[in-house]
């Protein structure tokens, strides 16, 4: 086996190891011990955190961030996995604390000169939609790494002026426009609760709870979301109205089709009215129907609110 071909190998034998030893390399390739301290050397030179510790029982780390394998793409999977990192660029934080030009200055690295001005070109003529957002999420990789390892944490968290403590479990993380939100459960309250990742200011794990699977937490939304006292609506809408849906609704709602009309369906909470009437507010003309009564009261009486707001705002225009 030539020294190119034994070092990707490695690799590969490397990956889903947190130790070994050094003989574990010598028997396994066959190789004399000053060749094996060569080819780690190789490896470490190429990016693979390995480190020694030294001692009696002495052995060779490598730490989480190690390399992976390498993969062959085709020209079109090459093109698609290059212009989704421009996606990046939209956040102030992601969960990998890397640099999106960095990335793609390694990436061009494996690319032919041709290759390379055409992604250029496709740069120039290509524009991805994003809207950007400044806030920083500090706690955005401890996060996803508690919500991995199912671990219940305890977070302080910025509501307005004051932080707030709650203890939850993570199992669910999103973002929109160039924001990112956790989903947890929130074992006080014992329901689900979406938080804002960049109002996260510190994540600690805690033993005061059992943690839950991810399985169980990512039940459907009928079972974690709704409380006794609940409300069901159906909202029909326009065409346009279902872009809207499409760019942003929740958990707790659905699109339905039902004899040439479109609705949408689902529930919401007590505690929530000023946020579900403000919801469909923003759907404007694109509204045309609203059930049950009491949602279209609660509407009409955030329109008014709305409504004076606004006048004594213009009033104050000269």
């Amino acid at each position: 086996m030539r020294k190119s071909e034994r070092l990707n190998d490695m690799m590969l034998y490397l990956n889903d190891k947190n130790s070994f030893h050094l003989k574990n390399i010598m028997d396994n390739y066959s190789i004399s011990k000053s060749t094996a301290l060569r080819d780690l050397q190789s490896l470490e030179k190429i990016g693979m955190p390995i480190y020694s510790q030294a001692g009696r029982n002495g052995y060779y780390g490598i730490l989480p961030n190690r390399l992976l394998s390498p993969i062959v793409f085709t020209v079109d999977e090459m093109y698609a996995l290059y212009f989704s990192m421009g996606t990046l660029n939209a956040y102030e934080t992601t969960p990998f604390h890397l640099s999106v030009e960095r990335l793609k200055q390694k990436f061009e690295m494996c690319l032919s000169a041709e290759k390379i001005e055409t992604v250029h070109k496709m740069e120039k003529i290509l524009s991805l939609g994003v809207s950007k957002h400044h806030n920083n999420s500090s706690c955005l990789k401890d996060i996803l790494q508690m919500a991995i390892e199912e671990k219940v944490c305890e977070i302080k968290y910025r509501r307005k002026t004051a932080d707030n403590q709650y203890i939850v479990q993570f199992y669910e993380i999103s973002s929109a426009y160039g924001q990112w939100y956790a989903t947890a459960y929130n074992f006080t309250a014992n329901k689900p609760q979406v938080f804002r990742c960049d109002k996260i200011s510190a994540v600690k794990q805690t033993l005061k709870y059992q943690s839950k699977t991810i399985g169980d937490l990512q039940k459907p939304a009928e079972y974690l979301f709704r409380d006794h006292q609940s409300i069901d609506f159906s909202i029909g809408i326009s065409e346009k109205g279902v872009d809207l849906f499409y760019k942003e609704h929740y958990p707790s709602m659905k699109l339905d089709f039902e004899e040439g009309q479109y609705f949408i369906k689902g529930f919401y909470n007590k505690g929530e009215e000023n946020f579900i009437a403000d919801y469909f507010i923003a759907y404007a003309e694109n509204v045309i129907s609203i059930k049950p009564a009491l949602l279209k009261k609660l509407i009409c009486d955030r329109l008014v609110i709305l409504r004076d707001h606004y006048l004594n705002v213009c009033a104050k225009i000269k």
